[in-house]
């Protein structure tokens, strides 16, 4: 029973508009590699990641979902089940960052989420690498603005080509689901701590 407490899958979603950096982030956390070339995500597409959190082993997997249209309807076989939500957007492309309403509600709305107030997501602003921060049409305080909101979710700028903030904000979405796991699940892992090993072992584990 000790090593079921102490290891933890956790099913992380990472959404946002097609071309704001949500597979070069993900390939940056777990291989750290940084390619130019732009290819689109098709459906989706998940990586995993085993991280050390205090005394418990998690093993992330992260779900990279496609940005385009067309592919939306794919998302409640994809969303069910997610333990956390990191939201993207290009801080250089303003329609992104007025976009992320609907992703945050569509999100809520097909994963069904016991407690949606509460359910843990942060904002990524990406690309801030970009000709120095030049091109920046979105300002952080507005970013901000946005998180505030939508109950206070913690905000991150990043640059996955510069490799800037990537392991931070996947780290703090972690930690928030272990806390959000935690709330939610102690009263049945305690009921569930006392059934006998002959009784856990048949029927659903689910």
């Amino acid at each position: 029973m000790e090593s079921w407490r102490r290891r933890t899958l956790l099913k992380v979603i990472v959404l946002g508009d097609s071309g704001v950096g949500k597979t070069s982030l993900m390939n940056q956390y777990v291989s750290k590699k940084f390619s130019q070339q732009y290819k689109a995500t098709i459906g989706a597409d998940f990586l995993t990641k085993e991280v050390l959190i205090g005394d418990r082993l998690v093993t992330l997997q992260i779900w990279d979902t496609a940005g385009q249209e067309r592919f939306q309807s794919l998302g409640v076989a994809f969303y069910r089940g997610a333990d956390c939500c990191v939201l993207v957007y290009d801080v250089n492309v303003k329609r992104s960052f007025n976009t992320l309403d609907t992703w945050h509600d569509e999100f809520l709305n097909q994963a069904g989420p016991s407690d949606p107030q509460r359910f843990p997501f942060i904002l990524v602003g990406n690309k801030i690498d970009l000709d120095g921060g030049s091109k920046r049409m979105v300002p952080e305080k507005k970013a901000r603005e946005w998180c505030a909101s939508k109950g206070d979710i913690p905000y991150f700028e990043t640059s996955a080509k510069e490799d800037h903030n990537v392991d931070t904000a996947f780290l703090c979405i972690a930690r928030l689901a272990l806390e959000h796991e935690h709330d939610q699940d102690i009263y049945f892992k305690t009921v569930a701590e006392q059934v006998p090993d002959t009784e856990q072992t048949s029927g659903c584990a689910c």
